[in-house]
């Protein structure tokens, strides 16, 4: 959730501190503030609100410091505020601490400490750690490492800490436990920080901590133990992406930046997965064929927009490999004894690789026998570390919280899979198998199309600004496509919006249908069942009712009875998915600027949830 960055080195702590922070803040943007490494006595600094604040109140008077921490919040424990704001410090002003996550037993802590005398100034659980940080330092000598570890044995729950002492300011230590944390190893010079993002600017080369690992960096040396303290090697990887790749590149928002990067980032998640003989490659997987062929069931494990990305999958993965698929909300997955077992495999789908609900869900599957497949953006983060195999998405970084590319790019992953395994169990010819691929070569292409024409969808969009509700209509592919328009409104205009399947419509969703309410209806194509008819009657009978119609369709299919029809390239049934989505995200991005909010970082919201 929130935003960490460490810095010992030759230059000026501040000027990187702040840099890292900028990069970070769409992780939280309740408050941000820093701790520089000066003598006697720590500098801090910190504001409630977005970063900015934090900059017009550090002025002038900024001594000169080679190290720090800095910390960009997205609130839990105690409210947005300047007191409740990281770093937290000891009662000296000796020790500071920032923290990701949350301390669980933080509560039985405080009273602990306050009954030795210790003050309190904040509401958060991780002042607690600060206090018992500093009783531990003097324990031990002065050895923040060994403290820290110390005070790791006494902590319940999920977080990434870093911690500076004034008595050693170059040093810093950190420890995660189901959060992520990440060494940048530099010249002179290392950092700490949630997300490369933080130092790409200074260097490419990275080392990710594992579970209970305790780092310690100077500005010339990385140390990881465990927790008791044994050294453990680490191996480095190179970060694929440069800093421009997070930057807007003359875009108004990420998030515009990252609607028209979709193209590119379709086509490189394809790059190399037809191979020479015009089979589907996948060698992530590591599964025999015998394996593959007696597989009974595939559960994918997912939240938010990912959980959409995995009902895709359950359509063309049961369409294509005839296996059974279940889709399951990550968060809920583990509390109702789901039956998995040695013959299941588990397909884990996050952005981030650290969303703490599928992480935790995923572990329960591997204790019961499953293997388990990632599908994750982010190289070497904790989901694909903890997984029997991976297969990467090659979006980039996805800055803005609402995610658009990261989705589409999982969806090309789910039908590689799907593909995939109709091949190896042998239930559809190649030429089958080639042409769906030769077809999902062609989304790039179509998808540039569409980005070309938005501009009369942009200005539609507009005329809506001022409705109360959105209804979003679909059948068969196009459903999970309704729930993700739906959730895009949801996070950027902060309107009511649902999403529907077609047929449930006279069940009940009818009776929110009123004079001009606006409804998108996703209009299918190429259905054995012909469901574009079935849709076309659902979009009479809510016309009848004086909705506002939408519709998504085709350019060659006849529609009546719309107020507007958005044209897209044609496509196989199973892959519309990916075209009809983009204008849903560009129908949410326009809402939101409509009605004055803050596209990329929107109100309550942050991009990687790395708590339960």
């Amino acid at each position: 959730m929130c935003g960490i960055v460490g810095y010992t080195g030759r230059h000026s702590a501040t000027e990187h501190l702040i840099e890292g922070l900028r990069r970070l803040e769409y992780r939280g943007y309740d408050s941000a503030g820093i701790a520089l490494g000066t003598p006697k006595k720590l500098f801090v600094e910190k504001r409630a609100g977005k970063l900015i604040n934090l900059e017009n109140s550090l002025g002038k008077a900024i001594p000169d410091a080679h190290s720090g921490i800095g910390h960009t919040r997205w609130a839990t424990h105690g409210g947005p505020s300047d007191k409740n704001a990281h770093p937290h410090c000891d009662n000296e002003g000796k020790l500071a601490v920032i923290h990701n996550g949350i301390i669980e037993n933080y509560a039985e802590l405080r009273s602990d400490l306050e009954s030795r005398g210790h003050t309190f100034d904040s509401e958060t659980d991780t002042e607690s750690v600060a206090h018992l940080l500093s009783e531990l330092h003097k324990g031990h000598k002065g050895d923040l490492a060994s403290a820290m570890r110390e005070a790791v044995a006494l902590l319940r729950g999920s977080f990434t800490l870093l911690a500076i002492h004034s008595d050693n300011p170059e040093v810093i230590v950190g420890v995660r436990r189901n959060s992520p944390l990440v060494v940048g190893l530099g010249e002179g010079e290392n950092f700490l920080a949630s997300d490369v993002s933080a130092f790409i600017e200074y260097t490419k080369r990275a080392v990710a901590l594992g579970q209970d690992e305790v780092v310690t960096i100077t500005p010339s040396s990385v140390s990881i133990t465990d927790l008791k303290g044994r050294d453990l090697a680490f191996k480095e990887y190179e970060i694929t992406w440069d800093s421009k790749a997070a930057e807007k590149g003359g875009f108004t928002h990420f998030m515009l930046k990252e609607i028209f990067e979709q193209p590119k980032a379709i086509a490189d998640t394809l790059l190399g997965r037809l191979g020479d003989k015009n089979q589907i490659v996948l060698d992530e997987l590591h599964l025999t064929k015998e394996e593959i062929k007696g597989l009974a069931k595939i559960v994918v494990l997912a939240c938010g927009t990912a959980y959409h990305a995995g009902l895709v999958a359950k359509y063309a993965i049961e369409k294509w490999a005839k296996i059974p698929v279940e889709v399951e909300l990550a968060s809920e997955f583990r509390y109702r004894d789901p039956i998995i077992d040695k013959q299941t495999l588990v397909i884990a789908i996050s952005q981030s690789g650290e969303t703490m609900d599928t992480l935790m869900a995923l572990r329960y599957a591997k204790a019961q026998g499953a293997r388990v497949l990632a599908v994750c953006n982010t190289n070497s983060s904790t989901i694909p570390r903890e997984s029997d195999a991976v297969l990467y998405t090659h979006a980039g970084p996805e800055i803005a919280v609402a995610s658009t590319k990261a989705f589409l790019t999982q969806l090309i992953a789910v039908y590689v899979i799907g593909l995939y395994l109709a091949q190896v169990r042998g239930v559809m010819s190649g030429d089958d198998i080639r042409k769906i691929f030769n077809e999902m070569d062609e989304l790039p292409a179509k998808v540039e199309q569409i980005l070309e024409t938005v501009e009369p969808l942009r200005e539609l969009t507009r005329s809506f600004s001022q409705s109360t509700s959105v209804l979003f209509l679909g059948r068969h592919i196009g459903f999970p496509v309704a729930l993700e328009g739906a959730l895009k409104l949801k996070e950027l205009a902060y309107m009511h919006a649902e999403g529907f399947a077609g047929g449930e419509l006279k069940h009940g969703p009818i009776a929110l249908i009123e004079e001009g309410t606006p409804v998108i209806a996703i209009l299918p194509f190429g259905h054995e069942y012909s469901l574009d008819e079935k849709m076309l009657s659902n979009i009479q009978e809510v016309k009848a009712r004086g909705a506002k119609v939408i519709v998504i369709a085709q350019e060659d299919i006849v529609v009546q009875g719309a107020d507007h029809v958005i044209r897209i390239p044609g496509a196989p049934a199973l892959l519309q998915a990916v075209l009809a989505t983009v204008p849903l995200q560009v129908f949410a991005y326009e809402m939101a600027i409509a009605r004055g909010n803050d596209v990329d970082q929107p109100r309550n919201l942050a991009k990687s949830v790395t708590v339960e």
